[in-house]
């Protein structure tokens, strides 16, 4: 999702990535040994700049805290204008942990990544496409259990599984009204940003990033889909969900016990982004689906949310911004995953999209979640 394009896209300048010569990570085939590998694999990847030594299952330190709630370990820039194997690396729009313990990484060019899940580098790249081969404006991922993919595209909007190598294997139904405007009521360049599993693998959420027309400005669709046979998903739940004054959904992740990790995003010329993270619990909330307008009105019941930080608050931890920004730590940040959880802690990975921008920067960001008071 570009926000903003300040400064023309340039060419490519710094030199490609390749693999550090590393040990391999091993991994076993069990979803918890994936997340552990590539937990400990971030924790301990030397191309990350250190915030301090506190580790899962630590107490946060005063020097890494963004809130109460989260703290910074460390951020990245090694991926920022390189190339692997041709193709421009960064874009990023989503994140998640692959069933080989790499990092699978989406770009909203249509490209999808392969990262060392130790020192971020690219292993491999996937080119996909809709039905015609034209390119998506690719913004959500997840990965299923047998390892393909479900991949949100804001154009139409679209959801679409493919394989390994990147062939289209089938395609979700959309309501009507969450359809780019004439067919549907949504704006362009503002659908499906956010898409997550929720645990059990039986319902598929995709966030809307903006809001309908006709809906109230900051009130925000969020879709779900129930598994039906071994590969098709049948449409499902609506939920509602209010945003903070002129923000937007880049990401939303379903946590373990069920609840979300909502990103919220904004940018402001002259002054930079703004990216809040909640914790929202869609349990409770009203059924949205054959509701044609969402005003906020007393007998709907929005998802709750839980303010767990502003990054803006986080330790910069010596980083450097190309514009202006709050925070010289904040770009425009729209992908995360959560790579690994112990009792009371989750662990995230962010990335930003840099947009293909010389004034913006693809950085990664490895943080702690703090689940319980």
């Amino acid at each position: 999702m570009t926000l903003h394009a300040a400064v023309p896209r340039p060419s490519p300048s710094r030199p490609t990535v390749t693999p550090m010569h590393l040990r391999p990570v091993r991994t076993s085939r069990t979803a918890r040994s994936v997340l552990a590998t590539v937990t400990a694999a971030l924790a301990a990847a030397t191309c990350l700049t250190a915030a301090g030594p506190a580790q899962a299952g630590t107490n946060f330190s005063a020097t890494q805290a963004c809130s109460p709630s989260v703290s910074i370990d460390r951020f990245s820039d090694a991926l920022d204008k390189t190339t692997y194997e041709g193709t421009y690396v960064g874009n990023f729009s989503a994140l998640a942990v692959d069933r080989n313990g790499t990092l699978a990484a989406l770009s909203d060019r249509s490209s999808l990544f392969g990262l060392n899940a130790k020192t971020l580098a690219p292993q491999r790249v996937v080119q996909l496409a809709d039905e015609n081969g034209a390119d998506l404006d690719s913004e959500g991922l997840v990965v299923e259990r047998d390892g393909t993919y479900l991949v949100s595209s804001e154009t139409e909007p679209s959801i679409r599984r493919y394989s390994r190598d990147g062939r289209i294997l089938g395609r979700l139904p959309v309501p009507d009204a969450l359809k780019v405007a004439p067919a549907g009521r949504a704006v362009s360049n503002g659908t499906f940003e956010g898409l997550t599993l929720l645990p059990g693998g039986r319902t598929l959420l995709a966030s809307m990033e903006y809001a309908l027309s006709g809906d109230s400005a900051g009130i925000v669709r969020f879709q779900t889909w129930q598994r039906h046979g071994k590969d098709g998903f049948r449409l499902g739940a609506q939920y509602a969900y209010r945003t903070d004054p002129g923000l937007g959904v880049p990401e939303v992740t379903a946590t373990p016990d069920g609840r979300l990790l909502v990103l919220e995003r904004g940018w402001t010329s002259g002054v930079g982004n703004t990216v809040r993270l909640y914790r929202a619990d869609p349990r409770r909330a009203t059924n949205t689906v054959g509701i044609d307008t969402l005003t906020g009105q007393d007998d709907v019941r929005l998802i709750r949310k839980t303010l767990l930080a502003d990054l803006v608050n986080c330790p910069s931890l010596g980083a450097t911004a190309n514009q202006p920004q709050p925070n010289p730590l904040l770009d425009n940040i729209e992908a995360m995953t959560i790579t690994g959880h112990t009792k009371g802690r989750l662990r995230l990975l962010l990335a930003s999209d840099d947009n293909q921008n010389a004034a913006q920067t693809t950085r990664f960001y490895s943080m702690q979640v703090r689940t319980t008071p």
